[in-house]
């Protein structure tokens, strides 16, 4: 399989957005192993020391503008010949996006729909769409699979569900093909949001601090490591690039779990070898759905994929990633 796909990638014209968020960053990092040529859209005001920082800036070109800019993709399409999209850029912030929907709903919807017009217009372009569990909204029965209604109640949840309906208009319309990826939440070395669950809590292990749980400890969440997040989407590139049939149609990418944030406390203190990891659980925790787990049987069916990575042994590797990204002056440890 890797000679056929080094074969598929090699001296291909990708562009990613978002390419300096966690996905961004392992899904650049394969693409490059790859052979791709590979253009990274970052945002206006990008600071270099961030790029530096992402490891990007002498390994792709980059080209700094806004998602929402129609005559800026347009010309990136032209310029550069861009034959695979990678759309990964979003606000991806659920208590953002609750304070600011009106920003988030440009960035998610009106983002989205500006890179699908630009590559429907470039003619000889494919889109992979990041998407996620939370395109679905309160679940009505569980796991989520790919047929079940797109019901987003909250700003975050709206948007995905939007661009995801968005992304099948443009393949079943236009034939553009589009393929759609609804990652579980995503966790790896390089994740500097710590407000996220896993990078919160091996932080404060790390720090010695308690660690603060928004909600009862009893939500019940899927995961999947980044860089099988990565693999994903760049199967999915693969195959709708073989196969019509699955133009427009989305998959669910995960590890299959069902866990909650304090059996998470309880994975993570094991593979730290601290039993005794400090919580205090707030639960104030408001506009979130109560559980998100789902089926990747359709991934495996029709794409062969599977992950690579188990939990446990992505925990020990982001968390030897935070280890010594704490340890060091450079900030920017390689992703593993």
């Amino acid at each position: 399989m890797m000679a056929g796909r080094r074969e598929f990638w090699g001296g291909r014209q990708v562009l990613v957005t978002g390419a300096t968020g966690l996905l961004g960053g392992y899904l650049v990092r394969e693409l490059l192993e790859l052979g791709a040529n590979v253009v990274a859209l970052v945002r206006d005001g990008m600071s270099g020391s961030e790029l530096k920082r992402s490891g990007l800036i002498q390994q792709v070109t980059t080209v700094q503008g806004s998602i929402t800019d129609l005559a800026l993709f347009r010309r990136i399409m032209a310029e550069y010949s861009i034959q695979t999209v990678f759309h990964l850029a979003a606000q991806s912030l659920v208590g953002k996006a609750k304070l600011d929907p009106l920003g988030t709903l440009e960035a998610n919807i009106q983002g989205s729909w500006v890179v699908l017009e630009a590559a429907r217009l470039a003619k000889a372009c494919q889109v992979l769409v990041a998407s996620s569990f939370k395109a679905y909204g309160d679940p009505v029965e569980l796991p989520y699979r790919e047929d079940m209604p797109l019901a987003g109640k909250y700003p975050y949840d709206v948007s995905k569900s939007c661009v995801d309906l968005i992304s099948a208009m443009y393949a079943s319309t236009y034939g553009l093909p589009v393929g759609i990826g609804r990652c579980a939440n995503l966790f790896g070395g390089g994740d500097l949001n710590f407000s996220r669950s896993i990078p919160g809590l091996i932080k404060a292990a790390l720090l010695d601090e308690p660690f603060e749980i928004r909600s009862d400890g009893k939500f019940v969440r899927d995961f999947l490591y980044a860089g099988d997040a990565a693999d994903a989407y760049l199967t999915l590139a693969e195959k709708v690039a073989a196969k019509r049939e699955l133009y427009g149609e989305a998959f669910n990418f995960s590890l299959e779990l069902r866990m909650t944030v304090l059996d998470l406390v309880d994975m993570v203190g094991k593979v730290m070898g601290r039993p005794d990891l400090e919580v205090v659980i707030r639960n104030n925790a408001s506009n979130e759905v109560r559980e998100q787990y789902a089926s990747s049987e359709k991934a495996r069916r029709l794409l062969g994929w599977v992950p690579r990575v188990g939990l446990e042994e992505g925990l020990r590797r982001t968390v030897a990633w935070y280890s010594a990204w704490l340890s060091t002056d450079i900030k920017s440890p390689a992703l593993v």
